[in-house]
């Protein structure tokens, strides 16, 4: 183990994880220690790994040699390649142990938990013996005492039983979640305990929290817009794209579906009931109502503009489509797409009518999901349009939608098997 004196976990919390050879394994996510019933500082027993194929593994502390300000280095490339599953025993240093309120030993003064630092023993083991805290008050406004940093038996209230039975904030789990994509937010809070999954999207605001919705699985999703109020899980429909909103409500019972579709207002619900009107596995259900549509005098630099947009998915940014007016979908007569490649080579002061590529073929509602994966791989896209008989621009289907949809239901849960060669059993034993 590199010589360091002590390290705080939320300096740790998406840190590269590699292998003795450089090889690159996945990024902390979070530590796992094992609470004691005396005041004894409690042992890191691991890290939690998300490897590169989105899975979630427990790395025993004792095979990691070296933890850098910008690395986590194991001492082997060989890792239990099984879901990590917190015991009943453990308790996630991140996910719960921060935020989490406590009171000073001795005295009535209620503080915060803000971070927690690990240090080395002359074991090999780490323990958790240091906390930052910050002093609870109330009625201060905006006002925030100063932190402090105390041994861990200068701290009370932090058994197991206190942790997860009290009504945690979320602040400190909200300002790591900043530095993260929608995607790894989404695999930490499945991995979160139920309550306290619920404590951080009731701290997250709404568009925030449907970015993160709309990368959970099927079955999450569901159990979290369940438990929010149901004008809340309207307004956090209507922050979702129209068709991952349509996604989740179709998994809904139809009377839940109706009334949540009667609370979302009438302009975003629109697009919605048009897209649940298509099965799942056509083009109609695959297809997003909000691509980049403009009409044929619009200059080739508005049209760089909108692509420009950093809200605007990669897929949905690689062309724009030409329509007469409405440009909302359904729109006017369809007259072709502009690539962005294009674009990119035209003078800016040009009309991209002049750019307008007439032959591709679009596709129909009505397409299967075989069909649209033949067309995709047949022109070379990463987007393509969808138009109705009367050839108005309906939509336009984008690639990660047909591989969300070719891939197994579970793939957002799921990684690789283990072909490390050593046993999940023995390193599982090493957590004991």
């Amino acid at each position: 183990m590199a010589a360091v004196n002590r390290v705080f976990a939320a300096q740790l919390s998406g840190l590269p994880v590699f292998g003795p050879d450089g090889e690159s394994i996945g990024r902390v996510r979070d530590l796992v220690a094992g609470l004691r019933l005396d005041t004894q500082p409690p042992r890191i027993l691991g890290v939690v790994v998300e490897l590169t194929t989105r899975r979630r593994v427990f790395v025993p502390m004792l095979r990691v040699t070296a933890i850098e300000p910008s690395a986590v280095t194991l001492a082997t490339g060989s890792v239990n390649m099984r879901q990590f599953n917190q015991r009943p025993n453990e308790v996630l240093v991140l996910g719960q142990l921060l935020d989490a309120h406590a009171t000073l030993a001795g005295s009535d003064t209620r503080v915060t938990v803000v971070d927690a630092g690990m240090e080395p023993t002359r074991t090999r083991d780490w323990v958790l013996a240091k906390l930052a805290i910050r002093e609870r008050r109330i009625g201060l406004g905006r006002r925030r005492s100063a932190m402090q940093v105390l041994a861990w038996s200068e701290v009370a209230g932090l058994s197991l039983t206190d942790i997860t039975g009290q009504q945690q904030g979320a602040g400190q789990l909200l300002m790591l979640f900043d530095t993260m994509r929608s995607v790894d937010v989404a695999a930490t809070i499945r991995d979160l305990p139920l309550k306290r999954r619920h404590e951080v999207a009731d701290a997250m605001d709404d568009e925030r929290l449907a970015d993160v919705l709309e990368e959970l699985p099927d079955d999450d999703q569901k159990e979290l817009l369940s438990y929010l109020a149901e004008e809340r899980a309207a307004d956090i429909l209507e922050a979702m794209s129209p068709d991952d909103a349509a996604d989740l409500l179709a998994e809904l019972a139809p009377a839940e579906q109706s009334r949540l579709l009667e609370l979302m207002e009438p302009e975003e619900s629109a697009p919605v009931r048009r897209l649940l009107a298509y099965s799942s596995d056509t083009a109609g259900g695959l297809m997003t109502p909000e691509p980049v549509v403009l009409t044929p005098d619009t200059t080739i630099a508005e049209a760089l503009a909108h692509i420009r947009n950093a809200e605007l998915p990669p897929a949905l940014a690689s062309m724009v489509f030409v329509c007469r007016p409405p440009t909302a979908t359904p729109t006017g007569r369809f007259v072709g797409v502009v690539h962005f490649q294009r674009l990119l080579r035209e003078p800016p002061a040009e009309l991209v009518a002049s750019a307008v590529d007439t032959g591709l073929a679009a596709l129909r509602p009505n397409a299967t999901l075989p069909e649209v994966t033949r067309y995709f791989a047949a022109y070379n896209l990463t987007c393509g349009p969808v138009v109705d008989t009367e050839d108005h621009l309906i939509g336009a289907v984008t690639v990660d939608d047909v591989l969300d949809h070719l891939l197994p239901e579970d793939w957002r849960e799921t990684g690789l098997h283990d072909t490390t060669g050593e046993t999940g059993e023995q390193l599982e034993a090493e957590r004991a």
